[in-house]
């Protein structure tokens, strides 16, 4: 089965083409983050219309690079939520006039499941089961997942998520937009030493994580020194230090609970440089396996919507194909079903 994917929740379209049997054939992304950037942040009208704009474009490519025609494609799968609603609208819009045209399924994908089983396109993907650690601008969770459709909440964050922290902290830096990027890159200048700040609930006894007090602190520090560029560096470095110990800490701990020995780790903070060394330093000396995505699918992309929707549809396969405009901004990943 040839699936269609499109991801159009927030400030990136991307378009890829998988296959059931071939695996992943072509993928495109177009990021806003320029556009953006004027701004410091997401402007949801800016985005939505940004898609329409760069979605067509992008399709035809992914079907030129892969050498097909739109006749070739069994099934679409698009993201359908969470996000910002004008933008998800546009690719729903589009995945499903498209579907009727072709005579084809659809499927609306959670955006969470694709960041969550974006590491089974690498060449050695982990098996169920598996602990995951979502973490991104807008989550940072922990799941138990045996299975596609099977997710148990291990933890949760209980204000910001980690990637929230990360972009205030930039903006408390005055560092440009995406603020986490910017923050890892400072951080790389910074002293050891010069600052200690706090690891809200690292010792809490369980899986859930707070962010807003380590946020919080960073402005006490801001306003008590004066910001040159060696200050700047020096709280970036610490920064990161304290939020990638609590997030590997409560990997581990959610490891220990589960009695399970394969972690993944996927969403835009999974990219962090620092966070994968702490995470490759402990799971190694636990016997444990850690599993990324490549660093381009770590952030918003097709490629992990059309693995998602492949293996929904394909459980699907034989069935009348159905139609629906409906887009679900807001969308726990608790409410996923196992496909039947």
């Amino acid at each position: 089965m040839l699936v269609l994917g499109i991801e159009s929740s927030c400030d990136e379209t991307g378009i890829a083409l998988y296959d059931t049997e071939r695996g992943l054939l072509a993928h495109a992304l177009h990021s806003q983050i320029e556009m953006h950037s004027e701004y410091g942040g997401v402007v949801p009208e800016l985005a939505s219309r940004d898609h329409i704009r760069r979605a067509l474009p992008l399709i035809q490519k992914v079907l030129n690079d892969a050498k097909l025609e739109l006749s070739d494609i069994n099934g679409i799968a698009y993201t359908q939520g969470p996000g910002l609603s004008g933008a998800l609208l546009v690719g729903t819009s589009i995945a499903e006039s498209l579907a009727f045209t072709l005579n084809v399924p659809t499927i609306g994908v959670h955006h969470l499941e694709g960041h969550l089983l974006a590491p089974l396109l690498e060449e050695n993907p982990p098996q169920f089961p598996f602990v995951a650690l979502l973490v991104s601008g807008g989550h940072t969770q922990l799941m138990k997942v045996t299975g596609i459709g099977e997710y148990v909440l291990l933890g949760d964050t209980l204000d910001d998520a980690a990637g929230e922290a990360f972009d205030k902290t930039a903006k408390l830096l005055g560092l440009d937009y995406p603020g986490g990027p910017a923050v890892s890159k400072l951080a790389n200048q910074g002293k050891k030493g010069r600052f200690k700040l706090p690891r809200p609930m690292l010792n809490s006894g369980d899986l859930n994580f707070s962010f807003s007090g380590l946020k919080t602190a960073v402005l006490t520090l801001a306003n008590q020194n004066e910001l040159d560029l060696q200050t700047k560096a020096d709280i970036a470095y610490e920064f990161q230090e304290a939020a990638t110990e609590i997030l590997t800490t409560k990997c581990m701990f959610a490891l220990r609970e589960t009695g399970l020995d394969n972690l993944i780790v996927s969403g835009g903070v999974g990219a962090n440089k620092r966070l994968r060394e702490q995470l490759n330093f402990a799971t190694k000396r636990k016997l444990c396996h850690v599993h990324y995505p490549r660093l381009e699918f770590c952030t918003d992309n097709g490629a992990m919507i059309a693995y998602a929707g492949a293996m929904r549809l394909k459980a699907l396969e034989g069935t009348q194909p159905s139609h629906s405009f409906t887009v679900r901004p807001r969308w726990d990943l608790a409410e996923l079903q196992k496909p039947q």
